[in-house]
């Protein structure tokens, strides 16, 4: 291993010695090799590419040879380009998978004509290749290895094409569903199309067919719906399509017999089939899942939402004689107080997690005639329960609220007292300031933290009287709540100055909830203060005190901050990032950008946040970086940065990531979002756009659903660049509205392009 870094920093000079390792008897070696190697560049491909002409007596030096130039910083495209034309065919299989994995756009017509080569393993490693690089440019040849009668060409070419997302695909997919042992993948290939065309086909695999063959097109059916609305945006028209192609009884037949010896995810898919196709006598069969594993139970309370009428009486039925599992399944479906009668029993169900349920669905319905039997909720020994039952209680309110409120802060569980407390202060009621007042000399500690509590949100000079006489209080728990209560006040300068003496208190969370509350006040006198809190012995205060120096704007607050950024780490250096990027200081901005680079995923994720904040082209390249970075919460963040990011370079950007990101479904996700300047940009990619990078770009058009954006697919169809014809095709077939039917039309004959006429007259034909 030493040998090997010593190589890598001695140039081209040191490639031929670093092939020699290649076999090395150790994998660790061999994988720094490979590294090596790769990190060579240019120097390394011509090299590597003899070794894989010449030295093939090993096999682990094959692979780690195909490795290096798998991932070659270098310009590999032309050399493997050339590789492919060898005449060995082992030669050849390995520069098409090399290509494949480099994701080489350059490659695909020497991957296309390597479709059709004599070797099946030449063929095989191509249309595998071509599943990375993209289907789309490779259609015609995908679809002729289908159709070969080679089994090792077929199984691979099926799922290339399944992917391709071009309609010429579903028409030999549909074909090998009559091949016994092609039907299932077939079926699962039309499932990834995300193309509606492929309902009528699956839908018809489930009329003619039975058992595990009923699941596999379940399966796809529910895939179909979900490319489909990740495609165009919208989830409904694959269920419609469903509901239109399954007139025939005996498909409902088909899947609640599957259903029995389904698995859960099979049944989760017939489930949703189920609730597509909206048969009433499939009532029974879906209620009866209820009382399944809880995804099984949720997709067939779902299925049975879809049912209408039919469903309802179930749904109350069920809540009426059913068992807690199936009243679990069936609560978050309660929309209608028609219902409350029959929630309001559940609240008295054995099961927790029901009671829970039933309180959630009586505040969603505004069951206002359930307040009285919330009440005693408030006391269950369960504290989901009694949580729910506190935010039913604040969501439906009333005049009958405010009675039980004041009636339950003098019952003797603590419990009830304490939940009394935070109703009465939620609500702000006048009458309650005397309950609150008495119940700051109440025996349990929590009932009185929770009056300290609600005393802010009661406007009169008696509450902040007891509110700043319990600041002074000898026990230091209830100096920490008061002093957090301060900050939840409107500030004066009685509050300012208890506070100014918190944060010089003994107890560390005195001083924790004072500073809090200073910074939360905007009080900027306490700059000063504040600042010394930054070398406080105690963790907690340290933080506090970088919190507070966020909601203050001077010159001294974000100095500190920035100290604190530059000179600290973990928790402290993150909530400095993040007060630097509320305060959007251009000075701060060095700052912000270094801390993208830090070592911790966490602290770039919180750099990459504050950096949001911040209108500067210098923030665009940071951005484009973190949507490639190796943890996937940062990427997550960038890109959704990226998404509502302004400008035609913002877009030029995330039509740039297509090709280098992980996945090109966050970044088509980013180009569907409306942002200045997004359709302008995306209509310039199309210009000079590949096949896949033209599926991706037109997908984004379609899911914006503006009408500018619908303008720019029809004039797409113009366009002189016949890849973004083909694509847009695609896509105006997907809408499928008047104007994109009429476009199709007059393309399928006038286009100047052979596929481009075939796509639309498929498009038209359905």
């Amino acid at each position: 291993m030493e040998r090997v870094d010593q190589l890598l920093a001695g140039g081209d000079a040191s490639v031929e010695p670093l092939l020699e390792m290649l076999d090395d008897s150790s994998w660790t070696v061999r994988r720094a090799v490979v590294a090596a190697l790769a990190a060579a560049g240019s120097g390394a491909v011509a090299p590597l590419c003899a070794l894989l002409r010449t030295r093939r007596d090993n096999e682990a030096r094959i692979a780690a040879a195909v490795d290096a130039l798998s991932a070659s910083s270098g310009d590999a495209d032309a050399a493997l380009i050339e590789l492919a034309a060898d005449g060995d065919p082992a030669v050849v299989a390995d520069a098409a998978q090399i290509l494949g994995r480099r994701r080489a756009a350059a490659g695909l017509p020497t991957l296309v004509g390597l479709t059709r080569h004599v070797d099946d393993n030449v063929a095989v490693a191509a249309i595998e290749a071509l599943g990375r690089v993209g289907g789309r440019a490779a259609v015609d040849s995908l679809v002729e290895s289908v159709g070969s009668g080679n089994f090792f060409r077929i199984f691979p070419a099926i799922d290339v094409l399944g992917r391709s997302g071009d309609p010429r695909a579903i028409e030999p997919l549909t074909a090998l569903l009559d091949v016994p042992q092609y039907a299932a993948e077939a079926a699962r290939a039309l499932g990834r199309t995300g193309d509606q065309a492929a309902v009528a086909p699956l839908v018809r695999l489930l009329a003619h067919s039975i058992g595990a063959t009923v699941r596999i097109a379940a399966l796809a059916l529910q895939d179909l719906q979900r490319r489909n609305a990740e495609r165009f945006g919208d989830a409904g028209p694959i269920g419609d399509g469903i509901r239109k192609a399954g007139r025939d009884p005996t498909i409902a037949r088909h899947l609640v017999r599957a259903l029995v010896e389904g698995d859960d995810s099979e049944r989760v898919a017939m489930c949703f089939v189920l609730g597509a196709l909206r048969d009433p006598s499939t009532a029974p069969a879906l209620s009866e899942l209820l009382d399944a594993a809880p995804p099984v139970a949720a997709a067939a309370a779902e299925a049975l939402r879809h049912l209408g009428p039919e469903a309802t009486a179930r749904v109350l039925e069920g809540l009426r004689a059913g068992d807690s599992a199936k009243r679990r399944a069936l609560l978050p479906l309660v929309v209608r107080a028609a219902a409350t009668p029959d929630v309001i029993a559940c609240l008295q169900d054995a099961d927790p997690d029901v009671r829970a349920l039933a309180c959630d669905a009586l505040g969603r319905i505004g069951a206002m005639l359930a307040v009285p039997s919330l009440f005693p909720l408030l006391a269950d020994a369960n504290p989901r329960v009694a949580f729910a039952a506190l935010g039913a209680i604040q969501s439906l309110g009333g005049r009958e609220t405010e009675t039980l409120a004041l009636k339950a802060a003098r019952e003797g569980d603590p419990r009830v007292r304490r939940a009394a407390m935070r109703i009465l202060a939620y609500f702000g009621f006048s009458s309650a300031l005397d309950t609150l007042l008495g119940a700051l000399a109440d025996t349990d500690e929590r009932v009185r933290e929770a009056a300290i509590q609600g005393l802010p949100l009661v406007e009169e000079p008696r509450a902040r009287a007891a509110l700043l006489a319990a600041a002074k209080a000898p026990d230091a728990h209830t100096r920490s709540i008061a002093m957090r209560a301060l900050g939840q006040t409107s500030g004066d300068l009685r509050v300012n100055a208890y506070l100014l003496k918190g944060i010089g208190d003994p107890d560390a969370w005195v001083r924790y909830y004072a500073c809090q509350a200073l910074g939360r006040l905007a009080f900027e006198p306490a700059v000063d203060a504040i600042v010394r809190l930054l070398s406080d012995p105690a963790g907690q205060v340290r933080v506090a005190a970088v919190e507070a120096l966020s909601g203050l704007g001077s010159p001294l607050a974000l100095e500190a901050l920035r100290t604190a950024v530059a000179d600290s780490e973990g928790d402290i250096q993150r909530a400095a990032l993040v007060g630097l990027g509320v305060a959007r200081q251009i000075e701060s901005l060095p700052v912000i950008l270094a801390a993208t680079r830090a070592p911790d995923p966490a602290t770039r994720l919180v750099a990459l946040s504050a950096l949001g904040g911040f209108d500067t082209p210098t923030v665009l390249p940071v951005l484009v970086q973190a949507a490639t970075d190796t943890d996937e919460n940062v990427r997550t963040a960038a890109m959704g940065f990226l998404s509502v990011m302004p400008g035609a370079e913002a877009t030029r950007a995330l039509v740039d990531l297509l090709s280098r990101a992980p996945s090109a479904e966050p970044v088509v996700a980013a180009l569907s979002t409306n942002a200045d300047g997004r359709v302008q940009g995306i209509t310039a990619a199309l210009e000079s756009a590949d096949d896949e990078t033209a599926g991706a770009l037109t997908s984004a058009l379609a899911r914006l659903r503006r009408a500018d954006a619908t303008a720019v697919l029809v004039g797409a169809m113009a366009s002189p660049n016949s890849r973004a014809r083909k694509a847009a095709a695609s896509t105006l077939g997907g809408i499928g509205s008047k104007e994109a039917l009429a476009v199709l039309r007059t393309a399928a004959t006038t286009d100047p392009e052979p596929e481009v006429r075939r796509i639309c007259t498929l498009l038209l034909a359905r």
